[in-house]
């Protein structure tokens, strides 16, 4: 039985004197402990054309009547608007276009549903307006030089509320529309370059909004004066935390807020405008957010993420009693910014790692069963054949615990003879949820071992551990992507010579950091649309992005040695497996000339290399047809590096 990993490579272990980072996380599971169950109706290889069939949803929101419910899904292939009723039936479709469309905002009157739509993927948004009985699809604002986005109608209608981003600049302001005449007005003028507005709500006829940092470290919640004025702090804006609302009470005497200003993780409250106070909800040691007041005004909805798997309780707020909402376990949030009917039910997002994504109604009051009100399953999907994921925990090097989503095939010997992959996750200021993967359910339905880190840098774990990576990104955290494929391989299951790593974005760029730095860890890799070259990326990309990367990484004429530490250029020439690369041709944050130059590189020095370039994509692929191939693309690579096929 093969357990030992082959050696780092060239990597330096400089983080080994380092203190553990602090974490919610405890304990540390047992390699041992990890059994494949024997499930002689386990799935046969699911195929890529069934996982991307089986649709997905990426917003969803109540007409205000109750009585139906627009979906952001991609029946077609697309990401287009649909209605359907609430009692459940096929739905109507309202939009047609290449373009995801998302951000949904009903209007008082139920009439009109307004929506956000990039072009092509480049991040710059429009709002868009359609009825929802049905009709033509309207240009809002048309302005290739300005991003509208979070679009809010106010009580009566008459005025929509939006975050706009000019293209120069860092940060975005809070807009007004008059929907009679469609004028805009300006209502915040932001003086730092790096802070951002976001409308939440209404407090009679002034809007509550957000103001946080790009990095997403420092943030408070501010009354804006549609009339026009100064806006006005409802928290200390000398705060040093993130505290962020979500809803206002009807009576506009609470806000809903979360806030890292207790023990460095984000909880629940309300706070009191009039007092300034605030009154902690049901407090835990993992993340947990304030989303919205029930139409009572009585209770609150609360967030729980405990260790990626989430979960949703009503909040009674004369007692602080908590209670479920009797949801299947997984993956459970409420859908779209205004989830509650006027008599209590809730819209839910839900999915988990054997099941896809749906959309749920639960009863707030708890009378009647939560139902499932989509049906966006194949059922080649079917989630007793497929394997559930566990939660596990290893230390890494400094002995920081880390914690993964694991998923382990049916009908494995432990005889260490299977191939394993690490898939890194996005941000780096993200967090992997034990939520439903394609890749995931691709690979397992195949026989590899999956594990998902959530390695320093992370969300969901407190705020010294989501620091714990800044200028050091591909460093310690990528030890702790390496400690995951040392734990794949303790289990007994996993052959320590044929793991594989692959991730989009961040986890792109980890992917690469990993071929590079510890070479010997490999034994093929697969890269999507990974940061490369961060001098560059700072060039071309998005004034908010730069400022979020300056975040992470500083400046890069004073930090020039940090940005050299940090980039895959530095030691990509020292790969020795074989990488396939997926680059979208019109990604804003990571232009395909960065793909370019590490194909270009490597094919230099000999190595096994190739590229797919997919035209009119962006920053993650949301064509069908491209979402297929991709996935096929990567189930191709790691058969034929991992397997021999």
């Amino acid at each position: 039985m093969r357990t030992m990993i082959p050696a780092l490579g060239l990597f330096l272990a400089a983080g080994a004197a380092q203190a553990a980072v602090p974490s919610p996380a405890t304990g540390v599971t047992d390699p041992a402990s990890v059994v494949s169950v024997q499930n002689p109706n386990a799935a046969p290889p699911v195929s890529a054309a069934d996982l991307y069939f089986t649709r997905g949803g990426l917003d969803a929101a109540w007409t205000p009547d109750g009585r139906s419910v627009v979906i952001s899904t991609n029946l077609t292939g697309r990401y287009n608007l649909w209605r359907m009723d609430a009692a459940g039936g096929w739905p109507v479709q309202l939009t047609v276009s290449d373009d995801r469309q998302s951000g949904l905002a009903v209007s008082p009157d139920g009439k009109w549903v307004v929506f956000q739509a990039d072009h092509g993927g480049d991040e710059m948004y429009d709002l868009y307006a359609v009825p929802v009985a049905g009709g033509d699809v309207v240009n809002l604002t048309q302005t290739p030089d300005i991003s509208e986005t979070e679009a809010l109608f106010s009580k009566d209608g008459a005025t929509l509320a939006f975050a706009a981003k000019r293209k120069a600049d860092a940060g975005s302001n809070v807009a007004a529309m008059g929907w009679a005449d469609r004028k805009v007005r300006v209502l915040t003028a932001e003086a730092a370059p790096d802070f951002t507005w976001s409308p939440v709500g209404w407090l009679g006829t002034d809007l509550v909004a957000n103001r946080r940092n790009v990095g997403r470290t420092l943030g408070g919640v501010w009354r804006v004066p549609l009339a026009g004025g100064a806006a006005v702090s409802l928290t200390d804006p000398k705060a040093k935390a993130m505290i962020q609302a979500s809803d206002v009470s009807a009576d506009g005497k609470l806000i809903a807020v979360s806030s890292d200003a207790k023990a460095g993780q984000f909880q629940a409250a309300v706070l009191e405008i009039a007092a300034g106070a605030y009154r902690w909800l049901a407090p835990t040691p993992w993340e947990q957010t304030a989303d919205a007041f029930t139409p009572d005004g009585k209770s609150v909805l609360v967030t729980t993420n405990a260790d990626g798997r989430t979960d949703l309780a009503v909040v009674d707020l004369a007692t602080g009693a908590s209670r479920g909402l009797g949801l299947p376990p997984g993956y459970n949030a409420a859908a779209g910014a205004h989830p509650m009917t006027a008599d209590g039910r809730l819209l839910v997002v839900h999915d988990a790692a054997n099941t896809p994504t749906d959309y749920w109604v639960a009863d707030l009051s708890g009378a009647a069963a939560p139902r499932k009100l989509t049906q966006f399953a194949l059922a080649s999907l079917d989630a007793s054949r497929l394997p559930s994921s566990q939660i596990v925990h290893y230390k890494s090097e400094d002995g920081t615990i880390i914690s993964a989503v694991m998923i382990t095939p049916f009908n494995l010997k432990r005889d260490g003879t299977a191939p394993g992959v690490v898939i890194p996750h996005g941000g780096p200021t993200g967090q992997t949820l034990d939520r439903f993967s394609r890749l995931g359910v691709a690979l397992a339905s195949r026989g590899y071992v999956v594990i998902l880190p959530n390695v320093r840098g992370s969300t969901g774990y407190g705020k010294a551990f989501q620091l714990a990576n800044h200028k050091d990104l591909g460093g310690m955290d990528l030890i702790d992507e390496v400690y995951g494929a040392k734990f794949l391989a303790a289990t007994g299951y996993v052959d320590a010579k044929r793991i594989g790593i692959t991730g989009g974005s961040y986890g792109g760029f980890m992917t690469l950091m990993a071929i590079g730095k510890t070479p010997d860890v490999w034994a093929a890799a697969v890269s999507q649309y990974g940061i490369i070259n961060w001098y560059e990326m700072l060039k071309h990309e998005d004034a908010a992005l730069q400022a979020y990367q300056r975040s992470l990484i500083g400046d890069p004429v004073k930090d020039k040695k940090v940005y050299d530490a940090v980039s895959p250029m530095t030691y990509i020439r020292n790969a020795k497996v074989p990488l396939l690369v997926l680059q979208g041709d019109n990604d804003i944050r990571v232009p395909r000339g960065q793909a370019e130059e590490v194909v270009a590189t490597l094919k230099s020095v000999g190595a096994t290399v190739e590229a797919k370039y997919y035209p009119a994509e962006g920053h993650g692929f949301v064509k069908r047809e491209n979402q297929i191939d991709a996935l096929q693309r990567t189930l191709d690579w790691l058969e034929a590096h991992l397997k021999g096929k």
